[in-house]
């Protein structure tokens, strides 16, 4: 905030939920003139501006989606000096779409300009869009004000890039730490999909919930089976018709219902508290991807899980995908493979992915993943079990995917594996003892190693690298192998105690459960998300302290001099019920 207030160029990263609107939100009402704020999305522009509109502030939003009168209107109050904050789509900022707009902002002072989700603009990023190129005219045009970035992730690499293209000027850098505490990391060997995520949804039971597929095709399939089967979900994907997207949207934000199946479409900015767990249903294409989508659990504080349910094929069919669209630079494929690693890695979760952004992780233990928690346990001899798998992969000729392979290792008596006379081989059974999901995980690892390969045209088959031969002719090829397993026998992974004390000691449920469904009611008459008119941290503090005035709810994190004069009479009913 004193960088923006200074009046020089800053750069600030922040995790999910860390607060990086506040920091260019609250200077904007402190300076004097119009704040703009470049934002990607429509929805995005549209969640702030409710939020900010609600909180008394005076802000707009200037997009291509709406009416020409609503346009007219807005513009109205940017000439009468009526806003603070101006959010616009990067490409309104700096073309001319004929309607007088870039005129327009030329007739009022502006305070600064504020560029969100910044890692958009550089190509080394993982969300690179190439209207955010274009922002690098915002200095010539407006030379002598503030430029600021924001977002939340960027590696050392993202952030000069941004620095660059922006021209920004001794820039005030400022890099919060990517550590999210509260999120429980947990990753899987994708084996039986639909068992997997109901683990996760039924530790989860009526709480919200965000679950990504890689295609809409999973999407459509993955959501229908929920609706089938009880659950309240719905899909979201580019693929949908626009009025039906932005439905389902609404309805996941307005708590209509507790579960959305998305492409990675959904999120960018989204800002529902209470997100209490997001699976993958498979692997995204970059840390940054997963740092940003997992990080959209638990920003109320409270504990929240995330669970990747990732396999080697996943990695392959980004790979073709990149490819087949002419887009498989050095600089994806790198991202790929930090991908591939923090998936197949054995230790601490937390530590590997603020490790990756170029934070030192102090913490010996940071009993928030299934490593620390003790969910996985190091193979006592690692490489006797990769030569095995190695070795069956040999056998069947190297022209066979893990399912095959995993079946040969355990012996199963499978018409696919007799009909080739593997049943006949000195590797058949020669893993009995290991579970499928154990063999699959083993199958990933020994890929992220570089001992494996995935190849193959329609269906990947696979490989044994120069590393593997090596390993096969040598046992001590690899000395610093290591490989980690589900432990046995109970795989089911309980949710951690302190998710159901932590943030609420002292609360009253009951109460809490009252004060939701008042902030429902609301949400409902005014049109807006129930966050806009208070978040789940602000209810449980309520219905903790449980105030008795306006003076005492004013005081309350979250609601301030203007909500409690506005719905203060209404909160106060139900707190004096109890």
């Amino acid at each position: 905030m004193e960088a923006v207030l200074s009046g020089g160029d800053s750069l600030l990263v922040l995790p999910t939920g860390g607060g990086k609107s506040l920091c260019f939100q609250a200077p904007a009402i402190a300076r004097d003139g119009l704040a703009i704020v470049v934002s990607p999305l429509i929805s995005l522009m549209k969640d702030q501006v409710d939020t900010l509109v609600g909180n008394g502030v005076a802000a707009a939003c200037y997009n291509s989606s709406m009416p020409s009168e609503q346009k007219s209107e807005v513009a109205r109050g940017v000439g009468d000096g009526k806003y603070r904050l101006l959010y616009v789509a990067p490409e309104r900022l700096v073309g001319d779409g004929g309607d007088g707009f870039l005129d327009m902002l030329s007739s009022r002072p502006i305070s600064f300009i504020a560029v969100d989700e910044a890692h958009c603009i550089s190509q080394w990023g993982h969300d690179f869009r190439p209207e955010y190129r274009q922002l690098a005219r915002l200095r010539d045009r407006w030379p002598d004000i503030g430029l600021h970035a924001y977002t939340a992730t960027a590696t050392a690499r993202v952030r000069r890039d941004i620095v660059a293209q922006l021209g920004l000027r001794n820039a005030t850098e400022l890099v919060g730490s990517f550590d999210r505490p509260n999120l429980v990391y947990r990753v899987l060997a994708r084996s039986a999909l639909k068992t997997q995520i109901l683990e996760v949804l039924e530790r989860h039971r009526g709480q919200a919930g965000i679950i990504y597929c890689s295609s809409r095709k999973e999407v459509d399939a993955i959501a229908q089976w929920l609706q089938d089967t009880g659950w309240r979900a719905r899909p979201y994907h580019a693929g949908m018709a626009d009025d039906e997207r932005h439905a389902n949207q609404d309805a996941f934000l307005n708590e209509e219902i507790d579960l959305i199946v998305a492409t990675v479409a959904f999120g960018m900015g989204i800002d529902r508290s209470d997100v209490r767990f997001v699976i993958h249903a498979g692997a995204p294409q970059s840390l940054e991807h997963y740092q940003q989508e997992s990080g959209r659990a638990g920003r109320d504080g409270l504990d929240a899980e995330c669970v990747l349910i990732a396999s080697g094929a996943d990695f392959l069919k980004w790979r073709m995908m990149l490819e087949k669209n002419g887009e498989l630079s050095d600089a994806r494929r790198g991202l790929l493979r930090d991908m591939e690693r923090y998936a197949a890695s054995v230790g601490c979760r937390h530590k590997r992915l603020v490790g990756y952004f170029g934070e030192t992780f102090t913490k010996d233990d940071c009993g928030a993943c299934d490593y620390c928690l003790g969910e996985l346990e190091r193979v006592a001899d690692p490489v006797t079990i990769a030569r095995k798998i190695l070795s069956c992969v040999a056998r069947v000729g190297q022209r066979f995917g893990a399912a095959h392979v995993t079946n040969v290792l355990r012996g199963s008596d499978s018409e696919q594996v007799r009909s080739r006379g593997h049943h006949q081989l000195s590797v058949f059974g020669l893993m009995k003892d290991a579970t499928i999901d154990e063999l699959r995980g083993y199958v990933d690892q020994l890929l992220a190693n570089g001992l494996l390969q995935q190849g193959g045209d329609e269906y990947p088959i696979l490989q044994i690298t120069s590393d593997g031969h090596a390993l096969l002719k040598d046992a001590g090829a690899a000395p610093d192998l290591s490989l980690a397993r589900q432990k046995r026998p109970d795989r089911r992974m309980p949710k951690r105690a302190r998710v159901e004390t932590e943030g609420w000691e002292g609360v009253d449920r009951e109460l809490f459960e009252e004060l939701r469904v008042l902030r429902l009611e609301i949400a409902r008459r005014r049109r807006v998300p129930p966050y806009v008119i208070f978040h789940d941290t602000t209810l449980r503090e309520i219905a903790r302290s449980k105030p008795k005035t306006k003076e005492q709810l004013r005081h309350v994190y979250g609601v301030g001099d203007r909500k409690a004069e506005d719905l203060g009479d209404l909160v106060l009913a139900v707190v004096s019920k109890n």
